[in-house]
């Protein structure tokens, strides 16, 4: 059967959406926004490790900004109108990669900086039609884990090979495996930027990049700057999504004007590689809902310990066993309403890890007894062992 994200994401209270609000633009719940908070964290660490350095931009460009980068002759009707403004015409970026260009453009830059890894956890906007709208899996206001990094024509190859073996430790903590790979090339008679010979080379450096990896071609799947690499990911019901991509750009970096001082004294151009190594958060957890049929890891569980006190004289203990993950990191709740078996029955369907319960054998000797949500149960263990294993499991 398959599991759709949509039903068991309100089931779970994980997100939700209303008409005032409108179509293809859902609100995170406090589970979901827990969880997404964990993934976010688990990747802007991930990146800083990697020497990735984190900027903010805003959601608005001037439309002059995007006649500039190509977005406006290519991908005008998939963005939302321009705002009269003061004189000016404001957009909802479609695309993050005009900001970062300019980012890059702020200052003077020299080859010793290069490469430069330029990440943002950012809002995007697409003018999605109402008819291909869906729960998390198409929305209209996008938050993507995205990157640019700029760096000389003859590392590229190596961080493209690099950000590959990125996004497999990203998607190994997430309990997710890419399905396939495909190279998106340009089409017949289509508008592309930039030059035949920047189109070749970029193309030659993601398929070095993809040797010893099956991967099939998608001629007109391009990106209107560049060739790309798609990871797929196959739902439950076999249907591939792209949640993970690397694009190399000739175009942006020669629109823009962007250099760095090589090592000759002179002026080069940088390469722009776009990467992103898990898509969209409204996309992601559509695929990780369905995947792991809401019973996601224990480090990004919305609730990893349901603490569960047999009766009223143990409310004490339940409390000091709260207190003492609360402290450690963890995401705890406290349930106290019906019978034990209905509270345990209702930690499992809410798919919460571990069910610690406290009753009158464990509270006089400082113990818990952790139950894990498959329904295998530990023998009881002082509330300081517990916390401190349940704290090393919930790391990624």
């Amino acid at each position: 059967m398959h599991i759709d994200h949509r039903k068991l994401g309100r089931e779970l209270d994980l997100f939700d959406s209303d008409p005032l609000i409108g179509a293809g633009l859902p609100f995170w719940l406090p589970g979901g926004a827990a969880a997404r908070h964990a993934v976010e964290s688990f990747l802007h660490d991930l990146e800083r490790r990697h020497g990735y350095q984190h900027v903010y931009s805003p959601a608005l460009g001037k439309r002059q900004l995007f006649e500039l980068s190509g977005h406006w002759r290519n991908f005008a009707e998939d963005m939302f109108p321009p705002m009269p403004m003061g004189g000016d015409e404001l957009v909802l970026r479609p695309s993050i990669c005009p900001h970062h260009a300019l980012i890059y453009k702020s200052r003077g830059r020299s080859y010793r900086e290069l490469p430069l890894r330029l990440a943002e956890l950012g809002p995007m906007f697409r003018s999605e039609r109402s008819g291909v709208l869906g729960g998390l899996s198409r929305v209209r206001a996008i938050q993507l884990n995205d990157a640019h990094i700029f760096c000389a024509e003859s590392q590229a190859g190596a961080e493209v090979a690099e950000v590959l073996r990125l996004m497999r430790e990203a998607h190994r903590a997430l309990g997710i495996k890419a399905s396939s790979y495909q190279l998106s090339l340009r089409g017949e008679g289509q508008k592309y930027g930039g030059s035949d010979q920047s189109w070749q080379k970029a193309e030659r450096l993601l398929r070095e990049a993809l040797d010893g990896l099956e991967f099939v071609e998608a001629p007109g799947e391009a990106a209107f700057y560049g060739p790309k690499i798609d990871v797929q990911m196959a739902d439950p019901a076999g249907r591939e999504w792209t949640l993970a991509t690397i694009q190399i750009d000739y175009h942006q970096p020669e629109a823009f004007g962007l250099e760095y001082a090589d090592a000759s004294g002179g002026r080069s151009r940088p390469v722009m590689i776009h990467r992103s190594l898990a898509g969209s958060m409204e996309r992601l957890f559509a695929h990780l809902i369905e995947v792991h049929d809401g019973a996601f890891p224990l480090w990004y569980a919305p609730v990893q310990l349901a603490v569960l006190p047999v009766s009223e004289s143990q409310d004490g203990a339940a409390d000091a066993l709260a207190r003492a993950a609360i402290e450690a990191g963890l995401r705890v709740e406290v349930l106290r309403e019906g019978s034990i078996g209905a509270r345990i029955r209702s930690a499992a369907e809410r798919r919460i890890p571990y069910a610690g319960m406290i009753g009158r054998r464990e509270a006089p000797d400082g113990l818990v007894a952790l139950r894990h949500r498959d329904g295998r149960r530990l023998e009881p263990m002082p509330v300081a062992v517990a916390v401190a294993m349940l704290s090393e499991e919930g790391k990624p």
